[in-house]
């Protein structure tokens, strides 16, 4: 007997298949060759003098002061609090973000009223009231968390409501028809509607809370990825502020992949 939850495919479906596993894998071999070429030059130039390694550094040098950071216990301290102040400023951002939108679309006159108010923000450069926050909270981790929190705050508020906004009006409607309440018409119809607009930022949101992170360490952290870029600046230790803005790059990417993993999860809810 065949096994009923075996599927069977047609050999051009197969034949489809494995090509589309082909593609993804040269896609990714690819990706890497470019990754393992780029360094391998860096560091080519780098030993023939080509390029100048006290001004760019070069990978040798950063995997010895990666291991100096590692073997002095600094290494995994410096990321855990980067990476502990971008989390809780990504999640403040979105979730307080996105309640705010949720409300301005419950009201509409409150939306009408600050609309104007919103924008203003949103143009407003946020590093310039750094020196403000600090002053207000303090010369520490609550700082760059709020930096990093209003960096992010405005831009889910304005991405997500309007999201909100564009929701199909039959759809509303037809369940106002039926008498559905506001609450209702919320959770069954603008909310799963709305899944990529609030998907998307999400995503801008990884960047935005990992610039607010790192200009709120520019300026008042003492330890961190970004008080290791400072702190490199300042003595002179092009590998530390290479090193560390690499790690950097690693961390934003994994955190993106994390939320980018998610959206399958909520576009069935959609569905």
């Amino acid at each position: 007997m065949l096994n009923e939850n075996k599927i069977e495919y047609s050999k051009e479906h197969e034949i489809f298949l494995k090509n589309v596993k082909k593609r993804k894998a040269l896609i990714i071999f690819t990706q890497i060759l470019i990754l393992v070429l780029f360094f391998a030059q860096w560091e080519i130039t780098a030993r023939l003098k080509i390029i100048d390694p006290f001004l760019v550094s070069q990978p040798t040098r950063m995997i010895k002061f990666l291991i100096k950071l590692y073997q002095n216990g600094e290494l995994f301290r410096h990321i855990f609090v980067t990476c502990y102040e971008t989390i809780i400023g990504f999640v403040l951002g979105t979730l307080i973000g996105t309640i705010f939108a949720v409300i301005l679309w419950w009201w509409d006159f409150l939306s009408k009223v600050l609309e104007p108010y919103l924008v203003v923000l949103n143009a407003l450069p946020k590093i310039a009231l750094g020196p403000i926050i600090i002053f207000w909270v303090g010369n520490g981790r609550p700082a760059i968390i709020i930096i990093a929190l209003m960096i992010s705050l405005i831009v889910t508020i304005i991405s997500v409501h309007a999201g909100f906004k564009e929701v199909d009006e039959d759809k509303i409607k037809l369940l106002k028809t039926f008498g559905a309440t506001k609450f209702q018409i919320l959770r069954y119809v603008v909310l799963p509607s709305s899944v990529p607009t609030i998907i998307s930022a999400l995503k801008i949101n990884v960047g935005l809370s990992w610039v607010g992170v790192i200009v709120g360490e520019f300026l008042v952290a003492k330890e961190g990825l970004g008080f290791l870029i400072v702190f490199g600046g300042q003595v002179a230790q092009l590998d530390m502020v290479m090193l560390s803005i690499i790690i950097l790059s690693i961390a934003a990417y994994i955190m993106y992949i994390l939320v980018a993993s998610l959206e399958n999860k909520f576009l069935g809810w959609k569905n």
